[in-house]
């Protein structure tokens, strides 16, 4: 937002907003009966700053060629709309009729992009939301039938999430239907996620579902009352063998093997390379 020349953005630039949703307040209101406080920078609010911002980044060269020859990525974007739901106690299936109004929203973005020229567009998926530190202290249970017995991770949030990534897989191929001629790839978050979770041992990650930084003998290494950063609060001394960084965002390193698993494979539909 403070750039003001083509110089400033020759690295490429991030419209990602902490907290945002793919759907903008009101319909997120309508959708799903929740206020949401705070300002909307929501995914069209994100894609209109763009738009703001084209005419700046094409200076000395045509709109087209700065499309054609730029990659989007357009998320990972959803996640928090179903958050807003999960901390008021809304049931998972309920939730999941949000989803179409959620996918549809990534999907005009999508198709915004690509008729104003974009060609290669990747699209992440929601990632493994039960396998959160911050959502299995949230949503405890006492029913062991709740865990999945291979990552230990809350089950109905993850069938959550892989419903929303069914649906927007399917939303990517109606676009391709659509467009053709451009290049939109499917980023599997999730499934790096979790077998990064499933790997953990191979990669000397002792406890791939505790945070790094967060509350010291606490479950998960994490406290709703004691989150990274407040008083108490310490990091852990190696980063790196950690997933989870403060209970809801990843570590540098895992970010590192997922990125490394969209880029190599195998976890970009289609492949990237």
């Amino acid at each position: 937002m403070a750039g003001n020349t083509r110089e400033y953005f020759q690295n490429g630039a991030n419209f990602a907003y902490a907290g945002s949703m793919a759907l903008n307040i009101s319909t997120y209101k309508k959708v799903t009966g929740l206020d949401r406080a705070g300002p909307d920078h929501s995914l069209g609010i994100q894609l209109q700053s763009f738009k703001d911002l084209l005419p700046v980044i094409s200076q000395g060269s045509s709109v087209s060629a700065v499309m054609t020859n730029s990659l989007f990525i357009v998320g990972e974007i959803g996640g928090v709309d179903y958050i807003g739901g999960l901390v008021s106690n809304k049931a998972t299936e309920e939730m999941k009729s949000w989803t179409p109004s959620v996918v549809a929203a990534i999907g005009s973005a999508v198709n915004d992009l690509i008729n104003l020229g974009a060609t290669t567009l990747i699209v992440p998926g929601n990632f493994a939301i039960g396998c959160a530190p911050w959502f299995l202290t949230l949503l405890k249970s006492n029913n062991s039938g709740d865990y999945d017995n291979q990552t230990g991770c809350l089950k109905k949030l993850n069938e959550l999430a892989v419903y929303h990534n069914t649906m927007l897989t399917q939303e990517l191929a109606k676009q391709k239907l659509l467009h053709p001629l451009a290049n939109i790839v499917y980023a599997d978050y999730y499934g790096a996620q979790t077998q990064l979770i499933l790997t953990s041992k191979l990669r000397d990650i002792p406890a791939p579902l505790y945070a790094c930084c967060g509350a010291p003998g606490q479950p998960y290494n994490f406290s709703l009352n004691m989150q990274c950063g407040s008083k108490g609060s310490q990091v852990c001394p190696d980063p790196t063998k950690y997933i989870s960084w403060d209970g809801n965002h990843l570590t540098e390193a895992a970010n590192n093997v997922i990125a490394n698993g969209i880029l190599y494979g195998p976890y970009a539909i289609p492949p990237l390379v």
